[in-house]
């Protein structure tokens, strides 16, 4: 797992992945965007999870920890769309 970025993409970011959208019931999972803060543990990194509903900029996103379903408010630049396996 990165823990920083190269001195010359400090501070750079996607504006695709800024501006992304997310249906309720997508599936994502949660990579992290080394120079704008996540607000939440690194353990929740790589973890995948189901959008809930937006908040404001925001995603609703419920992630299961230990079988049990906790929930987050994340950014959508943190966050990667992943197709459901059928």
């Amino acid at each position: 797992m990165l823990k920083r970025k190269t001195p010359k993409q400090k501070g750079k970011f996607s504006f695709t992945r800024f501006f992304q959208k997310f249906q309720p019931g997508d599936s994502v999972a949660v990579v992290r965007e080394l120079s704008i803060p996540l607000g939440y543990s690194k353990r929740i990194q790589g973890r995948t999870g189901k959008v809930l509903e937006k908040r404001g900029s925001a995603y609703y996103i419920e992630i299961k920890d230990l079988h049990k379903p906790k929930r987050y408010l994340i950014k959508p630049i943190h966050l990667k769309r992943i197709e459901d396996v059928k």
